[in-house]
């Protein structure tokens, strides 16, 4: 019969580890920490841009793509990701909004790689914001977050 033992804490701290800095591994909630306040800054950022200055390259790329009325469309994805970006940065409902971002960004992959000469920009940066999202879905909020779990 097999019988599990408790593990130590300080088992995976061992000399042998491959870890170069195991003594790191303590900050581990501020790396979805950076992420998140980062991810928080940036759909913030790209929903303000969809009310100014993008805004005309934006309607012109939901037309192409046949979603209509764009003036419809257009105010409430912004509104989206402006609440979302907030959330991100209180840490409040992180997983959610990550969830919407992963959606989203896979909207604006998918809308850069049909509509590519209206928005310009670099597929890179949405699959870079795509795969933080994901991150901060599958890890939770990190530190100083309201919704960090028990």
């Amino acid at each position: 019969m097999f019988l599990l033992q408790p593990v130590s804490p300080c088992l995976c701290y061992h000399r042998n580890m491959l870890n170069p800095f195991p003594e790191l591994l303590i900050y581990s909630s501020v790396g979805p920490l950076i992420l998140r306040l980062l991810l928080g800054l940036i759909f913030i950022d790209l929903g303000f841009l969809k009310f100014r200055s993008e805004k005309e390259a934006w309607l012109a790329s939901l037309e192409t793509l046949g979603l209509r009325p764009a003036d419809l469309f257009l105010p409430l994805y912004a509104l989206l990701q402006l609440m979302g970006g907030v959330l991100l940065l209180i840490g409040l409902w992180t997983q959610v909004a990550a969830l919407a971002f992963v959606i989203f960004s896979g909207i604006e992959l998918y809308i850069e790689w049909r509509a590519r000469e209206i928005l310009k920009r670099d597929m890179v940066f949405y699959l870079l914001i795509f795969t933080i999202s994901l991150s901060l879905l599958l890890t939770g909020a990190g530190a100083y977050a309201i919704d960090i779990p028990l």
